[in-house]
């Protein structure tokens, strides 16, 4: 048993390794992701091509600024109960919301809205209190973004999944 373990081990290393790299430069070719971490190609492509795998999504961060999307807000959401559900629904179809969360501690949900301007957020806030009796609402808006979709960016994240391992242990 303890020989499997060191073997899936040692492929979650591997696996979190190419994600690493991924996350810091997801336009790297195979190639040179193979030569950075020492893992054959088939081997790499065999992972991202797997639907077991830990990537979950590919996507691309995007300046929405540039786009004329000038505010962003994050809304704290806390509703009655039976309404939780319909919200739920209002939410993943609305075109202003980026990303949605089901959170705990008093709340329901928390969103990331994207608007082109402070009016548009304005409408879609009236519009859901008239839709939804809220219990409480806070918003928040984001002036800059200070570090975003950084978690397992670095190599050196690698012992944080499998502190008993180093990097070096993969390849050996």
């Amino acid at each position: 048993m303890k020989k499997e373990a060191r073997i899936m081990k040692k492929m979650l290393n591997k696996e979190v390794l190419v994600l690493s790299c991924l996350r810091e430069n997801a336009r790297m070719k195979l190639t040179t992701l193979s030569k950075k971490t020492g893992i054959p190609v088939s081997t790499i492509f065999d992972q991202m091509s797997d639907p077991a795998s830990l990537m979950t999504k590919y996507t691309t961060l995007i300046n929405f600024g540039r786009l004329g999307f000038n505010t962003r807000a994050q809304i704290i959401i806390k509703l009655a109960k039976e309404q939780r559900e319909q919200f739920r629904a209002f939410i993943l179809e609305h075109k202003s919301i980026n990303s949605a969360y089901r959170i705990n501690n008093g709340y329901d949900y928390l969103l990331e809205g994207i608007f082109r301007n402070l009016k548009e957020l304005e409408e879609f806030l009236e519009t859901m209190e008239e839709q939804y009796p809220l219990k409480t609402k806070q918003v928040y808006y984001i002036i800059d973004d200070l570090k975003r979709e950084e978690f397992l960016s670095d190599s050196s994240y690698l012992e944080m999944v499998t502190p008993s391992v180093s990097p070096l242990d993969t390849f050996k």
